[in-house]
């Protein structure tokens, strides 16, 4: 039997949280014993702390409902008593994301973030499981600069890359020379539905705040390299990006258009997407989909609302690759914002990470 992981959820309230609470019901590795939230919620069982904003379809867990809810900050340290590691999608500004993962970190409790507080930092791995799972050796140079023997902060990038990234990633053998990427975000990614965001019906919003300066700069540094106890960003390829919010509620679509050193087939890039699987489908981890790239032939394919659940939300999906009159290809992109993008890429990092020991 594999051994099994007692876990915190710090941030539970919040829409990322709530789909963690979910997603941990019945998981074969780990068994959610914390919740945490702000000092608001402090106290009360959790049930009473999402009434009213609990955003999934399904139920809240039996597990979840009467679990008293944590102080995510004052009660940090009764908090790290009790767990193996932490989840953190914490609704908190930069500065503090970055001062609580460090506390947890430094009270020897392994950091899964969700959070984009530490992305940039050099020695924090920001993993998309499949892509570069080589990254977590960093973590021996960041335990070293916090003073730890097993506390440490990983992260998963910006929800919105997995729709496009991955798709690039097994094509970066033909040489890449440049991409241009527009994504059309669901509102689940500012935390929103259609009731509490009013303004997107009938709507599309042309701005994210910091989303293109991460699809530009994010991809880098998942396709960097560790030098020196840090991870150095790769050189290339430019990529530059424009990011809409669009009245979805989960799903996030990219237009991609694409330019080669070496110009494939098509053939050779369907070929490079069907094969192409990373370590979590070399471990059979449980969260990870059999086939992570999953390619449509139909023209008006793929959806968000007909294939974002693929694989149970963890597959990208692909479609209309065809020739460009400017750039040598373009494509379309899809990933679930929340599952793959967000919650489900962070329990698939953390079952990585227990595969891997480093909890």
């Amino acid at each position: 039997m594999e051994k099994t992981y007692k876990v915190g959820i710090v941030g539970a309230t919040g829409m990322v949280g709530q789909r963690f609470v979910t997603l941990l019901d019945k998981h074969p590795l780990f068994t959610p014993v914390v919740l945490a939230a702000s000092a608001r919620s402090a106290g009360k069982p959790y049930r009473e702390a999402v009434d009213g904003k609990w955003a999934m379809a399904a139920p809240i867990p039996a597990y979840a409902r009467e679990m008293p809810v944590y102080d995510a900050e004052a009660d940090a340290k009764k908090i790290a008593a009790e767990v193996d590691f932490i989840f953190c999608a914490v609704n908190m500004k930069k500065d503090a994301i970055r001062a609580i993962e460090e506390a947890y970190a430094k009270l020897e409790v392994p950091v899964v973030s969700n959070n984009s507080a530490h992305r940039a930092t050099p020695d924090v791995p920001m993993i998309i499981p499949e892509i570069n799972a080589d990254h977590l050796a960093v973590i021996e140079a960041q335990k070293k600069r916090l003073g730890t023997k097993r506390g440490f902060i990983a992260v998963k990038s910006n929800c919105s890359l997995q729709s496009y990234v991955p798709l690039l990633h097994p094509l970066r053998q033909f040489g890449i020379k440049c991409a241009a990427v527009t994504t059309y975000q669901a509102i689940s990614g500012a935390g929103k539905t259609f009731d509490t965001m009013p303004e997107i019906v009938d709507n599309v919003i042309p701005y994210i705040g910091g989303e293109e300066q991460k699809s530009e700069e994010e991809p880098l540094k998942i396709w960097g390299s560790i030098q020196g106890g840090a991870i150095v960003p790769a050189s290339g390829p430019v990529i530059t990006s424009q990011c809409l919010r669009v009245p979805v509620s989960d799903g996030h679509t990219a237009a991609v258009f694409v330019s080669f050193e070496r110009t494939p087939s098509k053939e050779d890039i369907l070929t490079a997407w069907a094969q192409f699987a990373g370590e979590p489908q070399k471990l059979g981890l449980p969260s990870a989909p059999a086939q992570f790239i999953h390619y449509f032939e139909e023209d008006d394919r793929p959806q968000a609302k007909l294939d974002r659940m693929t694989e149970h939300g963890m597959a990208v999906c692909a479609g209309r690759l065809r020739k460009d009159v400017l750039f040598d290809y373009k494509f379309i992109g899809l990933s679930h914002n929340t599952l793959r993008g967000a919650a489900g890429g962070a329990v698939l990092l953390a079952e990585l990470l227990a595969a891997k020991g480093y909890f």
